[in-house]
């Protein structure tokens, strides 16, 4: 009886452990567009900005996508194209507006499972 039991523990517990292991960010790899509407609106964004805004965030798009799929110095190609989006958006953008950008882009990252060591 005893056996039985450790052994539905066990099961259950390797069940748990394979569905949570599942759910985990793998691949740190960029796939998508970033909705510069709702951008706009979460940073009540002027409509020169806005433009300029909507430029920026196809160009981190592309760059983004060609450092995810980068055999060769793929870290500092992450690092170079998140670092120059800051870059060019803390030029575009107002200080709080910027601050927000930030923690956003922070928190879209991680979502992403892209981390820069840098």
């Amino acid at each position: 009886m005893k056996r039985i039991g450790l052994t539905l523990v066990a099961a259950l517990c390797l069940a748990a452990t394979t569905f949570a292991a599942g759910n985990q960010p793998t691949a740190a790899k960029w796939e998508g567009k970033i909705n510069v509407n709702k951008l706009g609106k979460y940073l009540n964004l002027t409509s020169a900005q806005s433009e300029e805004v909507s430029n920026i965030c196809e160009y981190f798009t592309d760059q983004m996508g060609r450092a995810t799929t980068a055999k060769k110095n793929k870290e500092s190609k992450l690092h170079n194209a998140v670092y120059g989006n800051l870059k060019l958006m803390k030029r575009t953008l107002t200080d709080a507006q910027y601050s927000k950008y930030a923690a956003l882009l922070n928190v879209t990252l991680k979502n992403k499972g892209i981390e820069l060591s840098k």
